[in-house]
């Protein structure tokens, strides 16, 4: 491709909204270009890379044995009552009516879609197990999109289903998606972590992440590097600290404590660790707008969703209670407490280990000193808070630790899940009727752009893969008109072509500086400079990832870079 044919649209700034690397990069770079919040046109160059991604999916996918297949991102209503997800889904799925004032939504995901093709074209049991995929567009009407692909409103994504006879057969095809998007991230040069994940509104009894690691992921990952477990912050349990004594149970006291109603400053007033302080904290339920208070040890977090499975109800549909919720339970905001409070209480498991507590006292400006579990109050008991550093890993006993990644690609065993409402069975050997085993697994294609982006760049710009850049090489000649050096840059640019390599000649009338920045920028991963040398078949040949620079012959160029492109392969 001659450079002066191509759209190459790199910009010397991002917008402001652009605040990490990934963004800022695609932009800058020409690779895409913003049309509304959190929806974005793929320039060529972007497009070109997008493609390969794609394409190493595919091919691995294809590989496992799954069936790529196509299906629209319009989805019926009906089909979405048939799960039961209509409702429970959320303010994210995007809904719209046709001119018949017949409901549709555009699909975030496709577990019914699938399941409906499946039951409809799945005659016999012979014909399972069945893996179909797809790489299709899904929409989803984030609240806030942000960082450019990594969460958007419309994002490319590959998901599958297997379907299976039995719940063996569903471990069988989940072990081999493991293993395949095992192979798709090494081919795609991620340093990843997989990770045990909550199965969140897709639903099942079990999953994993995969989990690019990246210090501007939106995700915590807990994980012992002693026995390698590992979790997304969702999900991670942790062992308990030995239990306090119960043999000095102190009476409970009513202390004065004046505004005093955050955990730091009931801490610092009483003179009390925020170990000794136990939060509470009132949710709404918004479905049958009951309460529920969530008790947790001070310097603690409430993990929502495990509080969610709990309840078993979607996310928008579990709220804090507001200030006049809190007036009507008959207590008072920044002082609210377990004792003497008609409300269902949860309280998490470690609660149940301490001794002498802090709480508040439902009246203003009091609180309560030792407290104790089950002889001032009562509760259901259930892990509810999140794992932290340097808890204690639930497998081996060893200090936690956390990282932060970008989630790329998650599997489910969603075993029955869809298959029984949406009635997708099989008759067995005795002629019973039966539901489908269905797994699903998705990868976000578009995040995993980012991702590449965000482990592979510099001041200067992208460090493309070789097999995922745009192109695998440029030819920078330093000046065009000059007839040795066009002569020369001509004969590498044929060679290289007829070598099937992808190639660009920067044959542009701008200054050689502005083209290496341009070619840095985007991450194009040689370039050849043709010079002052060129009349003795000489050129500069550079390494876009280390920056080396080195004079070979064309000939030698040419092997060069056929050489790494044949090894990343």
């Amino acid at each position: 491709m001659k450079a002066s044919k191509m759209l190459i649209a790199t910009l010397k700034e991002a917008p402001n909204e652009a605040i990490i690397a990934s963004h800022i990069l695609l932009i800058r770079a020409g690779m895409i270009r913003k049309l509304v919040a959190g929806v974005y046109n793929y320039l060529p160059l972007g497009l070109r890379t997008l493609r390969k991604i794609e394409n190493i999916i595919r091919e691995e996918m294809d590989q496992a044995g799954s069936l790529e297949i196509l299906s629209s991102a319009i989805q019926p209503k009906e089909l979405w009552e048939e799960s039961g997800r209509w409702q429970k889904y959320g303010p994210e799925l995007m809904r719209f009516k046709d001119r018949h004032d017949r409901e549709f939504c555009l699909g975030p995901t496709h577990e019914e879609i699938f399941t409906n093709l499946v039951r409809n074209e799945i005659k016999s049991r012979k014909n399972l197990p069945i893996n179909l995929y797809q790489i299709q567009t899904k929409y989803r009407d984030e609240l806030r999109p942000r960082f450019g692909l990594m969460r958007g409103r419309e994002f490319i994504m590959k998901d599958a289903y297997s379907f299976d006879l039995t719940y063996d057969g569903l471990d069988a095809s989940y072990d081999l998606m493991y293993k395949t998007y095992q192979r798709i991230f090494d081919r795609l040069h991620l340093n990843y972590q997989v990770v045990l994940a909550d199965t969140g509104a897709i639903g099942g009894s079990g999953s994993h992440q995969f989990m690019a690691l990246s210090d501007v992921g939106e995700s915590d990952i807990i994980y012992c590097d002693q026995c390698g477990y590992a979790a997304d912050v969702e999900k991670a349990t942790a062992l308990l600290e030995k239990p306090s004594t119960t043999d000095n149970l102190k009476p409970i006291q009513e202390v004065y404590t004046p505004n005093q109603k955050s955990i730091e400053e009931v801490s610092a007033f009483l003179k009390v660790d925020k170990k000794q302080i136990v939060k509470s904290l009132v949710y709404k339920n918004l479905t049958n707008n009951q309460f529920v208070m969530v008790l947790i040890r001070g310097d603690r977090e409430v993990n929502e969703i495990k509080l969610i499975n709990h309840l078993q109800i979607a996310e928008h549909e579990l709220a804090l209670a507001s200030y006049e919720d809190i007036l009507n339970l008959n207590s008072v905001e920044g002082f609210v407490g377990p004792v003497n409070l008609a409300i269902t209480i949860l309280v998490d498991e470690e609660v149940t280990t301490m001794t002498n507590f802090v709480t508040g006292s439902n009246h203003q400006d009091y609180h309560l000193l030792n407290v104790n579990f089950k002889r001032d109050f009562d509760g259901e008991v259930l892990d509810l808070r999140k794992a932290a550093v340097n808890d204690l890993c639930p497998c081996c006993g060893k200090p936690l630790k956390i990282e932060r990644g970008i989630e790329i690609g998650q599997i489910f065993k969603l075993g029955t899940k869809y298959s029984e409402p949406l009635k997708c069975t099989y008759q067995d050997e005795n002629g019973q009727t039966k539901p489908m085993i269905m797994g699903c697994y998705g990868i976000g294609v578009t995040r995993t752009m980012s991702s590449i982006i965000e482990q592979n760049h510099d001041e200067n710009g992208i460090i493309w893969p070789i097999n995922v850049a745009p192109y695998h090489v440029v030819i920078v000649p330093i000046n065009y008109d000059d007839p040795a050096i066009k002569e020369g840059s001509d004969y590498l640019y044929d060679k290289l072509c007829a070598e099937h390599l992808e190639v660009i000649l920067d044959d542009r009338d701008a200054k050689a500086g502005f083209k290496f920045k341009d070619w840095e920028l985007i991450g194009i991963p040689f370039i050849i400079t043709v010079g002052r040398r060129a009349s003795e078949k000489i050129c500069e040949f550079k390494v876009r990832k280390t920056l080396e620079k080195t004079e070979l012959s064309f000939d030698e160029a040419i092997n060069e870079v056929k050489n790494q492109v044949l090894k990343a392969k």
